[in-house]
């Protein structure tokens, strides 16, 4: 693979966040050091980045995915209230465990994805 300035600009960017942010605004972040940069160049390069296995992506059913700079064992959580994606640190043997008692499946691999909400928006809704 090439490269390019711009992929390693967007991987920085990527790794130097937490809160898991779609294609558009890092497109929006990123426009203030590089001008130029479009929305499909960010895209593309974020598919690249997911395929070599250099960031990981969050899909949400009806919203735009989210990347993650966290390569290590933990899984996600999705806030209906705030729309944000947060992680969660569950130990990666109880989730082994709970896939593998699936019967009568080949498990490939697998993520977890928690609808709900996060611990501010549980706190307003009381």
């Amino acid at each position: 693979m090439r490269y390019s300035h711009q992929r390693e600009l967007i991987l920085k960017e990527v790794l130097s966040r937490t809160d898991h942010p779609t294609a558009e605004q890092i497109c929006t972040s990123l426009r203030a050091v590089c001008p130029r940069l479009s929305l499909g160049t960010v895209y593309r390069d974020l598919n690249t980045l997911v395929a070599i296995g250099k960031v990981r992506r969050v899909s949400i059913p009806g919203e735009a995915d989210r990347f993650d700079g966290e390569l290590g064992s933990h899984q996600h959580m999705f806030c209906r209230n705030c729309r944000r994606v947060i992680s969660l640190p569950i130990a990666p043997e109880q989730l082994e465990s709970l896939v593998m008692s699936c019967p009568g499946i080949k498990v490939e691999n697998y993520s977890l994805t928690v609808f709900g909400l996060c611990e501010e928006c549980a706190k307003q809704e009381v």
